[in-house]
């Protein structure tokens, strides 16, 4: 059985994330909620688990669990899309309001896929 469509999908997407979470993570310090300690280190930390949880994703063996993962860190990082939307609301920036919003949303498939991804049988 190959991978589906959504788990590739999800896969890219938290190899690209990882990668500018340990290249450039200046970029996400402000999405950080100010009760999260630590904010380098908490961003550098979820740079290498979407690295794996892309890596877990794409290998049949690793699969179901690199799945659940995923879906727990989706849930995880989620108050730091919060925290960018928040922020956008207070700009007058119309570009930054629409792209903090707009993936709000998104969450919802991402994890969605993430749960099929558990239930692959290859």
């Amino acid at each position: 059985m190959s991978i589906a469509r959504s788990t590739k999908v999800l896969a890219l997407g938290f190899a690209a994330s990882g990668v500018v979470h340990l290249v450039k993570p200046e970029v996400y310090e402000p999405l950080m909620p100010s009760w999260v300690p630590a904010h380098r280190e908490v961003i550098i930390g979820s740079g290498f688990a979407e690295l794996a949880c892309a890596a877990g994703l794409v290998l049949p063996p690793t699969r179901k669990l690199a799945g659940w993962a995923s879906a727990a860190l989706l849930v995880g990082v989620f108050p730091g899309n919060i925290q960018m939307a928040v922020d956008a609301s207070r700009t007058n920036n119309t570009a930054f309001k629409a792209a903090a919003f707009g993936r709000l949303p998104l969450q919802v498939p991402m994890i969605r896929a993430a749960l099929r991804a558990t239930r692959s049988s290859s």
